[in-house]
């Protein structure tokens, strides 16, 4: 219990360093800025299971669970 009061201090230290390279900006991203972040992602997805076919029959039977 003694060594709670240090970790303490500098856990605070970090967010002080990191509020002084400003704040996160609120709002929504663009719509380019987030088909380019999803992009890599998909056609990962493509790759690892065997094609755009498969990619799409996954992601039909989620909406259907989803309910949608």
């Amino acid at each position: 219990m003694a060594h709670t009061a240090p970790r303490t201090m500098i856990r605070t230290q970090g967010r002080r360093a990191y509020a002084a390279f400003g704040t996160r900006r609120q709002g929504r991203r663009h719509p380019l800025v987030a088909t380019a972040m999803v992009l890599p992602l998909a056609a990962l997805l493509v790759y690892a299971f065997g094609g755009w076919d498969a990619v799409v029959t996954q992601a039909s039977s989620v909406g259907v669970m989803l309910g949608r």
